[in-house]
């Protein structure tokens, strides 16, 4: 941190009439305890920014334990809010601005790294004249390191000014926050208010009212006793959209696919997507079913989708792990289903709140027996509504398990995008009930395709038994080798059969170049971002996001060779080539990277960073960097 001049609230040009100093973007960051409603402090100055036309990107701060510690450094909760006057695809790099609720989650965002320096920080004060001599001296303490190391730190007597409308200042502190935020970057007042009323529209006229004044509070002390405003330009939408986070879109896609069953045991950060679809899943006709367990959640789908349906299971790295045996079953006997698999930090418990792209291997080799599964992964917001509806439609057209791997870095990221338009062709067609022909088989692949009629039960004519046993065209149980090789050939055409039908990604950039950075997922939006930065700085870069990752579209090895160096960004463990036991010998790749450099022979490197927490632009850009001086 560099030692700047503390900028403190003195006379001056205050209050309403003060003029505003226009940003290209800023990005935000509330933090408190637990409970304390930073999030949903962070979620609404989102959502309004998002109103007014901002391109805007969220990224929640969740503590790793359930209920941390108060005043802790480890339990920081709250948000990260990326306010542009063009379109947002990422977190960005550190922070301009943080509202902190006491000065030990502040301290957890300061030692991560995620401040800029000279970060105007507003602090609650309180604590300064705490009765507990300790924690009076850690605030002070702390204060003036800040102070020190160049932050532009602002008391605020949150505390005192929310215990003149509310018995219970916590409670009242994050709308107080809110109008603060709003005063600062000119945000639409009438805008807020009515998201207010949104976002407490279950609770009585009383607290929507209550709250509302907490706002208005904060928007006049902030006008009143701070000497900065800003404007962030913004541009009125001329069609709908929608401001949601990829939990929320995962949802809706499975609202909009025509799906009538969900199967799901609550897991972090997969759980919102059954909390959203229990609200409104029966209006549509939808069955939303929590199970005992995870293996329950998914044999519930699998017997859903065998009755004639076609079923989803969501869930996160552990439950995915969990649900391996049934979902070979379903591979087995070719029953569709849809996996939605929200990626966590790993293994084994490992960092629940946190994001990571750790389970692609899993997801494409994780089963025993060669077990070909359909793996696509969503980029975006807008992507996470849009992957469940080609999933749905895949799964039933080829009878196969189709997985969805989105991460936690996009479940909790708030992100606007066009409205989407209902189309009959999200649907799948109706299940042929038709009575079937005297010598049909349920397991009559194709030669060609390896696609064969879905026999459901009930079908006159269609009657078999049904195992995971190996089986004949008759669905006979069979253990020649002639059978069983039949069986195994026929599920891996249908991935040969889907991939003639894919196209490549458009590449961001030039056609060819020195540099291709290859991604998936949720990095899409770093990736891009650092590219366009270097692209500015006269390299030839570009970079190229694959949603499908089984099966891959054709072309991708002529689009690799026409590049100089070739290399993927990730969100999952490579070995760093400059630790001193590390060479070619034993080098681990990152997932994708091993995937590439196995399947198209071409010399794909890799840079990986596993930190949980969102990739930044910037981070990714000096990585890029690194490579292009390695070229020269």
């Amino acid at each position: 941190m560099n030692d700047m001049t503390i900028l403190k609230p003195q006379g001056g040009a205050k209050g309403p009439g003060r003029q505003a100093v226009k940003l290209a973007e800023a990005i935000i960051e509330i933090v408190s305890d637990s409970g304390e409603g930073a999030q949903r402090c962070g979620q609404s100055l989102g959502s309004i920014a998002a109103k007014m036309g901002n391109g805007v990107w969220t990224v929640e701060i969740i503590p790793a334990e359930i209920q941390p510690p108060a005043r802790s450094v480890a339990g920081a909760s709250g948000n990260r809010v990326r306010i542009g006057s063009r379109p947002v695809s990422n977190g960005g790099d550190e922070a301009d601005l943080v509202v902190a609720f006491n000065e030990q989650v502040l301290l957890g965002r300061v030692n991560a790294g995620e401040l800029k320096p000279g970060c105007i920080i507003l602090l609650e004060s309180m604590w300064r004249d705490d009765s507990d001599a300790a924690v009076a001296r850690s605030y002070v303490g702390t204060y003036e390191r800040l102070v020190k190391a160049g932050y532009r730190v602002h008391e605020i007597p949150m505390e005192r000014e929310c215990l003149r409308l509310v018995a219970d200042a916590r409670r009242g502190k994050n709308m107080f926050a809110l109008g603060m935020l709003c005063s600062i970057y000119s945000l639409d007042r009438q805008l807020a208010r009515e998201q207010i009323a949104i976002a407490f529209a279950k609770k009585d006229a009383k607290v929507v009212k209550t709250n509302t004044d907490l706002f208005e509070a904060g928007w006049t002390w902030a006008a009143d006793n701070l000497e900065f405003r800003f404007a962030i330009p913004a541009v009125k939408a001329k069609e709908p959209q929608l401001v949601i986070n990829g939990n929320t879109a995962l949802a809706l896609g499975v609202l909009a696919s025509g799906m009538e069953i969900c199967a799901m045991y609550p897991i972090t950060p997969a759980t919102s997507v059954s909390h959203y679809l229990s609200e409104v899943f029966e209006r549509v006709g939808g069955v939303i079913h929590q199970a005992e367990d995870e293996i329950a959640a998914c044999t519930f789908a699998i017997g859903a989708s065998y009755a004639g349906k076609c079923a989803v299971t969501v869930t996160s790295g552990p439950g995915f792990s969990l649900k391996q045996e049934a979902i070979g079953l379903a591979v087995m006997a070719e029953i569709p289903l849809v996996v939605i698999n929200v990626q966590r930090g790993g293994p084994s418990t490992g960092q629940p709140t946190k994001g990571e792209q750790g389970d692609l291997l899993t997801a494409i080799y994780g089963s025993h027996g060669d077990a070909p599964k359909v793996v696509l992964a969503p980029s975006t917001i807008e992507d996470c509504f849009y992957s469940v509806i080609t999933a749905r439609r895949i799964a039933e057209l080829f009878n196969m398990v189709v997985v969805v791997l989105s991460d936690a870095n996009l479940a909790t990221g708030q992100q606007p995008f066009l409205r989407p338009q209902f189309s009959a062709d999200w649907l799948a067609a109706p299940v042929d009930q038709s009575a079937l022909p005297k010598d049909a088989k349920p397991y009559d692949w194709d030669a060609v395709t390896g696609l064969a009629r879905r026999f459901v039960p009930g079908q006159p004519g269609g009657m078999h038994t049904l195992t995971g046993l190996a089986h004949d065209r008759d669905s006979h149980v069979a253990y020649d080798p002639k059978s069983n090789e039949d069986g195994l050939r026929s599920r891996s055409l249908k991935l040969a059969a889907l991939q003639k039908t894919l196209k490549l990604p458009k590449l961001f950039g030039e056609e060819s170049g020195d540099l291709l950075v290859i991604g998936w997922g949720s990095t899409r939006g770093a990736i891009e971002e650092g590219v366009e930065r270097l692209r500015a700085e006269g390299h030839k870069v570009s970079s190229l996001q694959l949603q499908f990752l089984q099966p891959m579209a054709s072309g991708l090895k002529e689009v690799m060779q026409r590049f100089r160096k070739v290399m993927t960004v990730e969100c999952n463990w490579s070995d760093n080539p400059a630790d001193q036991l590390i060479n070619e010998d034993n080098r681990r790749y990152s997932a994708l990277a091993t995937m590439l450099r196995a399947r198209y022979l071409v010399d794909v490197d890799c840079w990986t960073e596993v930190r949980g927490r969102p990739i930044k632009p910037g981070v990714v850009a000096e990585a890029l960097r690194a490579r292009l001086r390695a070229l020269t």
